[in-house]
């Protein structure tokens, strides 16, 4: 019988697991065919030629350093070179691998609280909100936000070898839990606080505090928070080497408190009422001092509430600090870099500890129902059946750089960052006057803008709007007078106006604050070409070469003003260079056809001018280099067929007749 039973329950978690991972690949499903966005995943991958190598030596201990981006999480980086390795640059891979760990995440939550408490459909209700409650796709569709799904995955891990440990204590399984709060620790800091949330666990479910005195408890972890403690040092120590700390003179003290008071508030209300979520939440400049007031009675209210029931329903306290104490990393009131007035991806854990109070406080309010079982799975499958629906219709938003940025603009109010990344995926897509609608929005919220001031010089810059152009780029000029590429923007529309030597003045500042700019003296030495200074273009085209030797421009322009020196070898080395970096490149096949012509190697000539007719059938400078080979006694017809086909294609025809 005993027997029987076992394999009914081992059924039914089998079945409640099959149905979170069915759940789960309803909603996300559509990631599969997700673009990467702008905000952050140009930075994490897209953009990225660390990343992009995949799992290089040189690119581990880059991951290991202090990086480019100013959050240490060497995990993290080493997650997103593995993709690379195996996917490239497709997206589907990244985001097939976020949704996996999403699901594997789930499934160690309904695992773990199963454990604990021996209660599966609380459990279960537990992991298939944690599943499918909208708040929580950001966290999945969002690439960059790989540090948060897998950071928890490894808070899952940690919480389960914690569990394993205080089953049978052992030094074997206590360092393993300290190992898993480690790596969690590399993969994102958000783990700072998962030592507190172990002490909740031993109050309950563990209940430890039965045959242990609170001291051993929290001498037990104490090496869990100097892990802690390490962490919350080293990321401290990024951002500032990064100096993208937010200064209480920009935002004061008093300012965040009353806006961590009125998050807490507003997080609830998401979690009951998911409308409006959006990937950016901007920042309040003030806060109506009733809210503030509101939001803080509230939350006492509620934990007067708790401490009452400390007892009876100490699920109760275990949610409500799980929830309270883990948002404290990102409640803000300590900032760094573009910090939002709340985030949907910060509610990723936190959010466990009140889906723990709906499980089993529901549970309980439904225990004098005398249908207990069909009422509690009527209410069950509704809510999930709302989310999943839900779920799915918050992931489509991240379909692109269009529908995620459009999406937060309706969401919100003064949204200045959303319309600035609309306009900017506007600007890529050469909707331009549509972006310079949303660029001068987003200026209109913050006149300061220098992003939107930038993008918006750019776009004007495309449709021939010089004058307005350059008001705009003198604006940002004067926020930052030290920008390198405002300085080259600039000189860039004043080139296009015929100031040259306006345009010289720029760049050379942009090169006088950063020698190293390679753009700079990509463009100067084009101008110089105008002027008539080759030898000066020179410097700068090798110059822009020297700081970035991937630069086919400049290699193929070095290669142009080389040949008109008559330094043959010298221009082939550098046409030769052009088609390594991008064998694509017809300009430099047709050049370095030219110099084999004038060598009198024919058929090797003939090669380099078809290539360049294969890479753009319609390129007229190539066809005509190969039609003049008539002269040279070539005979079409005994080539290969790529060749034939071209000398039959109706351009070579038409030029030879």
């Amino acid at each position: 019988m005993q027997q029987f039973i076992d394999i009914k329950h081992h059924y039914k978690i089998l079945s409640v697991c099959l149905l979170l991972i069915l759940t789960i690949l309803i909603a996300y499903w559509q990631v599969k065919n997700f673009d990467f966005v702008n905000l952050d995943d140009l930075g994490y991958v897209a953009a990225n030629p660390k990343v992009q190598s995949g799992l290089t030596i040189d690119g581990i201990a880059w991951a290991f350093s202090f990086t480019d981006i100013a959050y240490w999480h060497p995990l993290t980086w080493l997650s997103h070179m593995l993709d690379c390795e195996l996917y490239g640059l497709n997206p589907m891979g990244h985001h097939w691998t976020s949704l996996q760990i999403h699901i594997a995440n789930t499934l160690l939550l309904f695992f773990i609280l199963q454990h604990m408490t021996g209660a599966l459909w609380q459990s279960a209700f537990v992991a298939a909100l944690f599943a499918l409650h909208p708040i929580n796709v950001e966290s999945v569709a969002w690439v960059a936000e790989r540090k948060n799904v897998l950071s928890t995955f490894f808070w899952m891990l940690t919480m389960l070898a914690y569990v394993h440990y205080t089953t049978r204590p052992s030094l074997y399984r206590y360092l393993l839990t300290l190992l898993l709060l480690m790596l969690g620790l590399m993969a994102k800091p958000m783990l700072v606080t998962l030592p507190f949330v172990l002490l909740l666990l031993d109050y309950w479910p563990l209940e430890r505090l039965r045959n242990q005195s609170p001291f051993n408890l929290i001498l037990e972890k104490i090496p869990f928070f100097a892990l802690s403690a390490v962490s919350v040092y080293i990321s401290s120590l990024a951002v500032h080497c990064y100096g993208i700390v937010v200064s209480t003179e920009l935002v004061p003290m008093q300012l965040r408190i009353a806006n961590a008071l009125l998050s807490y508030v507003k997080y609830i209300e998401k979690m009951i009422w998911p409308k409006n979520l959006t990937v950016f939440y901007p920042f309040p400049d003030t806060l109506p001092i009733w809210q503030v007031f509101g939001a803080g009675l509230f939350l006492t209210s509620i934990s007067f509430l708790v401490l009452l029931n400390l007892r009876k329903k100490p699920y109760l306290c275990m949610g409500w600090l799980w929830f309270l104490g883990t948002l404290i990393p990102v409640i803000g009131l300590k900032q760094a870099g573009l910090w939002p007035a709340m985030a949907d991806r910060w509610a990723y854990v936190p959010f466990v500890g009140i889906f723990i109070i709906l499980a089993w406080g529901g549970s309980e309010l439904l225990k004098k129902w005398t249908n207990k079982k069909i009422v509690s799975s009527i209410l069950a499958i509704s809510i999930l059946l709302v989310l999943t629906i839900q779920s799915f219709h918050q992931a489509s938003h991240w379909k692109n750089n269009i529908t995620l940025f459009e999406n937060a603009v309706k969401a919100t109010d003064h949204n200045w960052l959303a319309y600035n990344d609309l306009g900017l995926a506007l600007m890529r897509d050469d909707k331009l006057n549509d972006a310079v609608f949303h660029f001068k929005k987003a200026l209109q919220i913050r006149p300061n803008y220098f992003i939107a001031l930038d993008n918006l010089g750019i776009s004007l810059h495309k449709l021939g709007r010089f004058e307005e152009a350059l008001f705009y780029y003198s604006k940002a000029l004067k926020i930052d007078p030290k920008h390198t590429g405002i300085h080259n923007n600039t000189a860039n529309v004043l080139t296009a106006l015929g100031k040259l030597e306006k345009a010289v003045q720029h760049y050379k500042k942009a090169i006088l604050i950063d020698p190293e700019f390679a753009d700079a003296h990509y463009n100067l030495a084009n101008v110089l070409i105008i002027q008539k200074k080759f030898d000066k273009a020179v410097f700068h085209y090798k110059s822009a070469i020297k700081n970035d030797s991937e630069y086919s421009d400049a290699h193929y322009k070095l290669g142009c003003i080389l040949l008109r020196q008559k330094k043959i070898k010298e221009a082939l080395v550098n046409f030769t260079q052009v088609i390594k970096i991008n064998p694509d490149y017809k300009q430099a096949y047709n050049q370095i056809g030219i110099i084999l012509l004038q060598q009198g190697k024919i058929n090797k000539a003939e090669k380099f001018f078809a290539k360049a007719v294969q890479i753009d059938p319609g390129y007229k400078e190539a066809i005509s280099n190969l039609g003049s080979l008539v002269f040279c006694g070539v005979d079409f017809y005994q080539k290969d067929q790529p060749v034939i086909r071209i000398y039959e294609s109706p351009e070579f025809k038409k030029f030879t007749q």
